[in-house]
């Protein structure tokens, strides 16, 4: 470290001590625009063994408590690093040069998990729903989604999960240590919107760092210094993809998508479902190049707008649709070649029993059936040149089809009949 950082940090330390109580609103405001202090502190963090680390940690866990809302945000963009240096500091088990870190990870998560009353806190969730536009999504660009009894008894209804309330700490520990990282990665990603790119940066160095130390892929990346393995549970590598996903899109693409692979490749090796769900839906709703958004400006996202006019697809079916369809068939022109045509098809009666209901003989069989067959044929051919009774043909052929079927199938191998 360099001495001129020294000194920067030396005069920070000593100013805000001085500071009378109305000053420090303004004192707030100007603060984000010194790069130079920022630039300074964050070589303090990363070396543990500073003699400023102590001094560094106390101001800002005074930031923090003080109330002023600048001052707060100014403690959190330096998160990611401050976590970072812990788990390095914890993997080497070097825990006596984390001890002013872990103080003031753990001052920041006493403070969030309670009120401005002293009384726990529980953070609500609203997850929206699927059948109601978004600035992220479109309803008609998800497909067709039917709209079942169940799916209308749940439309409009607000799905709510609740966090919290969350136990104080006094110290970390191998059992609680994701759980106070994940709730302090969560009020990070509350804040990132005010997160200046220096804070995104770091944010994204350490996601890959975490994940790929003490793993072949560390000399790919060429990371030096930690060479174990660092342990992460889900929910952390999930919050974590949370943040990498707003850095995408506000200037720092390259070291996202850097960071979004190498927890792919964590999460891959862990077979945690929940990380590389989120992780796959990320790289899925990427465009295909490189978002070329400047720093500065407005920052947003392109996504596809409902348009304010109703418009009816042509494919539609209304009532007007289904009123020319009926026209068409009405305006059809009759064709008597069809009543000829259904006149060549001769199918003949059977008849199983003679006038009085008594039995055929075996010798009369064919005589029987012969004439029949003329005399169904007179009466089908009479029945079909008629135009009027041409709708009245078709059942009265289906009906002897189905009779010549069931006399067929009734026949036996010794020329009886089968009722």
């Amino acid at each position: 470290m360099l001495a001129v950082d020294t000194g920067v940090v030396e005069e920070w330390l000593s100013e805000f001590k001085t500071l009378p109580e109305a000053s420090i609103s303004s004192y707030a405001t100007n603060l984000k625009d010194k790069s130079a202090l920022i630039s300074s502190l964050y070589k303090v963090i990363q070396e543990p063994q500073s003699e400023l680390l102590e001094p560094v940690c106390h101001q800002l866990f005074e930031f923090y408590r003080s109330g002023e809302e600048q001052l707060l945000r100014f403690t959190l963009q330096f998160l990611p690093e401050l976590i970072w240096c812990y788990l390095a500091v914890s993997a080497s088990r070097d825990l006596q040069s984390s001890g002013c870190i872990e103080a003031l990870l753990l001052g920041v998560y006493n403070l969030e998990i309670v009120d401005k009353e002293g009384h726990s806190k529980v953070l609500s969730f609203t997850i929206p729903s699927l059948s109601k536009p978004s600035v992220y999504h479109e309803p008609s660009s998800i497909g067709s989604m039917a709209l079942t009894e169940g799916a209308l008894s749940q439309h409009g209804l607000s799905r709510v999960v609740y966090s919290g309330p969350h136990p104080q700490r006094e110290m970390l520990t191998a059992q609680n240590r994701f759980e106070v990282l994940t709730f302090l990665l969560l009020c990070y990603n509350a804040a990132l919107s005010y997160m200046p790119a220096v804070s995104l940066q770091s944010l994204c160095q350490i996601c890959s760092r975490i994940c790929v130390c003490g793993y072949p892929r560390q000399q790919v990346r060429k990371y030096k210094g930690v060479n174990c393995r660092i342990p992460v549970s889900s929910e952390f590598m999930v919050q974590m993809l949370t943040g990498i996903y707003y850095a995408f899109y506000n200037g720092e693409w390259d070291l996202a998508r850097k960071a979004m692979d190498d927890i792919l490749y964590r999460a891959q090796l862990e077979l945690y479902p929940e990380p590389l769900l989120v992780a796959n839906a990320i790289k899925a709703s990427l465009p295909k190049g490189a978002m070329k958004s400047s720093k500065e400006g407005t920052r947003c996202i392109q996504v596809e707008i409902t348009p304010t006019s109703s418009r009816i697809s042509r494919n539609a079916v209304t009532s007007m649709s289904i009123r020319g369809h009926r026209w068409k068939r009405h305006e059809q022109p009759e064709n008597g070649n069809d009543a000829t045509e259904l006149g060549n098809f001769v199918i003949p009666e059977i008849s199983v029993t003679s006038v009085s209901g008594e039995r055929t003989g075996n010798g009369e069989k064919s005589r029987a059936l012969a004439e029949n067959d003329v005399q169904h044929l007179q009466g089908v051919q009479e029945t079909a040149t008629d135009p009027r009774t041409d709708s009245k043909g078709m059942p009265e052929i289906r009906r002897q089809k189905s009779v010549r079927k069931m006399m067929e199938d009734g026949i036996n191998s010794s020329g009886r009949v089968q009722f």
